[in-house]
């Protein structure tokens, strides 16, 4: 199991980008959160299989129909948590 943190810039906002990327998630077995950040990036953690992830990440870089991805950054981090679920989040962790 591997651990990613993933910013997503565009236009991502108001365009149900979190709605979908949990969709999406649940849909690959992946656990974490999604939130909206104040500069109107998307910021997720997420959890799974490398394979799992990796397609996950590639969603992530198109993003549901209205969205206008412009950049995913991804970063590897190490954190204790072990996510039960995907939740969509009010605020950045």
């Amino acid at each position: 199991m591997v651990t990613v943190q993933l910013r997503i810039s565009g236009k991502v906002q108001g365009v149900w980008y979190r709605a979908s990327a949990k969709d999406q998630a649940i849909s690959l077995g992946i656990k974490g959160k999604v939130w909206n950040e104040r500069n109107g990036d998307v910021g997720i953690i997420a959890q799974g299989e490398i394979s799992k992830i990796d397609e996950f990440v590639l969603w992530c870089k198109k993003g549901p129909q209205l969205a206008r991805v412009e950049e995913v950054k991804v970063e590897n981090i190490e954190i204790k948590d072990v996510f039960q679920s995907f939740e969509i989040t009010k605020a950045d962790h």
